[in-house]
């Protein structure tokens, strides 16, 4: 896969886990984070509603910073 950096603003505390993050993990949010912009740009739907359900479906199904950072150490 060709990857590009690209330079974004996230809350200060997502900053922080990601600058904090080994780099395995931090190649899994990367990719994770690219999957989730090709989904949220090829989308009918406006970007902030692709983001507010995503959001929406996460916290319903429990997800939290600390079970993402779990799972994402379990793959």
């Amino acid at each position: 896969m060709d990857t590009e950096p690209i330079t974004i603003r996230v809350e200060a505390e997502a900053a922080r886990a990601f600058r904090s993050a080994s780099p395995q993990e931090r190649q899994k949010l990367e990719l994770l984070l690219s999957l989730r912009l090709l989904e949220a740009t090829k989308s009918t739907e406006s970007l902030s509603k692709v983001m507010r359900e995503i959001s929406q479906k996460a916290q319903k199904r429990g997800l939290t910073p600390e079970i993402l950072k779990s799972l994402l150490d379990e793959a």
